[in-house]
């Protein structure tokens, strides 16, 4: 039975791309090594002995020669330097068409369509804004109005955000799904629907993360739907189920945290995490075992990357580090471990913003040699190793 474990740690950017400017980036992003730095190191013994160290310099992270994984950083081919086309292309499908971005707000005609389909009285903000910032801002009035707050962002995104006490969460699901529709058949080119609720919480406006959903386009196809067509399983932890709009997946769970996740992630590694509460009524389990877990680990780029939080963007890659102690502890001989990221968003630098960014990749397994993979054109190349390893 052979298995790939895909782990990516979003937004861990490795240094800008010699286009970040045309993605409105300063050449000294680099989310990880910035990071490095604010903390005067990190506390990632696992991360050092599968090489992230031999990559570049990392404050804290030593080199190792002696390291046990393949390590190299991946240049994306794809337009953007969002969640989707990073997770797209890590999965085999490249984006050549940037997604739309709205630096103005949406349309009139569009936000009309909306608030006419979704009876929701009319919306509050339309404009580009950090999503704690905007709560707060417009908290008093979404409660005497009771209009969602609909935000953008450097993205293509289109975010709702309301407090659930005051309107049902199942309502901003709906509207999300209201809103998705809109999109596609407008052929406005948005990414994603992303419901943002939030409650009140010591007189706070407070995101709740494990609620939050995400209303991805659906892609064209990617190596999740070969593997899913193989009948084999694709596990999906976090938000990969919808980043990729559940096109290829045939089981997931959602987390609310990166803890959830390490823990879900380890536990599927075990086989211990119930499969069959979490599959897809289409699931067809064919006659080959081997199968992909896929889990995105959000916290680095929700909690502390968009909120330039440096200091909890390290404690976060420390947590992250921790769990693989058990996790490359429990790989068996036909177990292939990768880790990487899908874009950066650097919080030591201006704006809150994702940033455009070569990524780092980790590749281990008791079978596979130390290598200096060097620089990899295109984050499709994970979707290569998988597809070697599995099929």
């Amino acid at each position: 039975m052979a298995r790939a474990i895909v782990m990516v740690i979003d937004s861990c950017g490795i240094g800008a791309m010699p286009d970040c400017r045309e993605f409105g980036d300063v050449p000294e992003c680099n989310t990880l090594r910035n990071v490095c730095e604010y903390n005067n190191g990190l506390n990632v013994p696992n991360l050092e002995k599968l090489g992230l160290g031999n990559i570049q310099d990392f404050k804290g992270i030593a080199k190792n020669p002696d390291a046990i994984g393949q390590y190299g950083t991946m240049k994306e081919k794809s337009k953007g330097k969002d969640t989707t086309t990073g997770h797209w292309e890590l999965a085999g499908l490249v984006s050549e068409k940037p997604f739309a971005t709205f630096p103005e707000g949406f349309p009139q005609e569009l936000i009309e369509k909306f608030i006419e389909e979704t009876n929701c009285g009319g919306i509050l903000a339309n404009c580009p804004a950090s999503g704690t910032a905007i709560i707060e801002q417009l908290n008093e009035e979404h409660h005497r109005t009771k209009f969602p707050i609909v935000y953008t962002s450097a993205d293509s995104v289109f975010q709702i955000a309301l407090d659930t006490d005051l309107i049902p969460l199942e309502m901003l699901y709906r509207w999300c799904e209201t809103a998705r529709r809109i999109l596609d058949e407008g052929n406005y080119n948005v990414s994603r629907v992303i419901a943002r609720p939030y409650k009140i919480i010591d007189g706070k406006p407070t995101r709740i993360s494990k609620d939050r959903r995400d209303y991805s386009m659906v892609p064209s196809h990617t190596l999740l739907n070969d593997i899913k067509d193989a009948g084999m399983k694709v596990v999906a932890i976090g938000k990969i189920e919808d980043i990729f709009s559940k096109s290829g997946i045939t089981h997931a769970i959602h987390t609310g945290s990166n803890k959830e996740g390490l823990e879900l992630t380890l536990k599927a590694i075990k086989e211990e995490l119930p499969l069959e509460p979490i599959a897809y009524t289409d699931y067809k389990a064919g006659s080959s075992e081997n199968y992909l877990i896929f889990t995105n680990l959000v916290d680095t780029d929700m909690l502390y990357g968009h909120r330039n939080n440096a200091k909890g963007y390290g404690a976060a890659i420390e947590e992250i580090d921790s769990y693989l102690t058990d996790i490359l502890g429990q790989l068996n001989n036909d177990d292939l471990l990768i880790i990487t990221a899908d874009h950066g968003c650097d919080p030591t630098v201006a704006g809150t913003d994702h940033t455009r960014e070569y990524v780092p990749l980790l590749i281990y397994s008791h079978k596979l040699p130390s290598q200096n993979l060097g620089l990899i054109d295109g984050f499709d190349y994970v979707a290569k190793v998988i597809k070697d390893w599995i099929f």
